[in-house]
């Protein structure tokens, strides 16, 4: 058998951690088979960033390691067909030892795992083509996915943002997608980590950064830039009629400081003539207004 079945799996140092934090870890299912018979032999999951991706892929991996090592499985159930190799292309990192890029490093591990993987082989390829164009990167992805598949025949997961290759879903026989979950709530957005069928809506990705605390007028920015690119994506984007950045003059969400307290905040009144100070003041009420 060429089965994998797990069905409430957990990645146990993970769940160790946001448990110290007094948080619940959320169990997933993941079933695959290389045969095509009970399952995918490839899952193509989606989500946005910090939805729980590169945990699915390693906690699945994990599980295989585990079971074959005769130890305790953190999940409810698990089938396994035996792996005679597991590959993983998690991750990102140059080698400048030996003068690789992150993408040369990312190419290198891609090639030795498309050379290697037999039908007994279980892989984890996390956002294989992200270090470099977006069209060319989008081609490799969706070649390796397309090897895996016919030539490797082995169980994989592949985690990807090229939302592009969902299609592969209806073109190739034992292909499915797979998508974290995530929810949009009074414009914050609201992480589920529960896997299921189907690829993801969108990518979230302006959502996240403002997540990670970037600026205000950054991110109002990147949703005007988001939505001319979406309006035009029938044809080829003309960022050329987009004004520059610093044209760009939305008022930043309610929640952070306004343009004139972020201009208080780095004044310094004591290094001020006092010609200086008459002319911050009309700044500042030029803000105001």
């Amino acid at each position: 058998s060429t089965a994998f079945e797990a069905q409430a799996a957990r990645h146990p140092v993970v769940e160790n951690a946001v448990r110290r934090a007094g948080e619940a870890f959320t169990p997933n299912d993941c079933r695959l088979d290389g045969a095509g018979a009970g399952g995918p032999r490839l899952a193509l999951v989606t989500g946005p960033n910090m939805a729980g991706k590169s945990t699915f892929l390693r906690q699945n991996a994990l599980l295989a390691v585990l079971a074959q090592a005769g130890c305790f499985v953190p999940a409810k159930r698990l089938r396994l067909g035996v792996v005679d190799r597991l590959f993983s292309r998690v991750g990102a990192g140059d080698d400048l030892a030996r003068g690789r890029s992150t993408f040369m490093a990312e190419m290198v591990e891609t090639a030795a795992i498309l050379t290697q993987a037999t039908p007994r082989s279980f892989v984890i390829l996390d956002e294989i083509g992200r270090g470099t164009a977006t069209y060319d990167g989008l081609a490799i992805a969706w070649a390796c996915a397309e090897a895996l598949h016919e030539t490797n025949r082995c169980r994989a997961l592949f985690a990807t943002h090229y939302h592009e290759l969902a299609v592969l879903e209806q073109r190739l026989a034992y292909v499915a997608n797979l998508s974290l979950k995530a929810k949009e709530w009074n414009g914050d957005l609201i992480f589920l980590h529960e896997a299921g069928p189907g690829p993801a809506d969108r990518s979230y990705g302006v959502q996240v950064a403002k997540l990670a605390g970037v600026p205000a007028p950054v991110v109002a920015r990147a949703k005007d830039v988001l939505e001319r690119l979406e309006r035009e994506a029938a044809g080829p984007p003309n960022l050329d009629a987009l004004p520059l950045f610093a044209a760009v003059a939305e008022a930043a969400p309610a929640s952070g400081p306004s343009p004139a307290e972020e201009a208080l905040r780095v004044m310094d009144p004591d290094g001020m003539s006092p010609r200086e100070a008459m002319e911050a003041l009309y700044r500042l009420k030029g803000l105001l207004s």
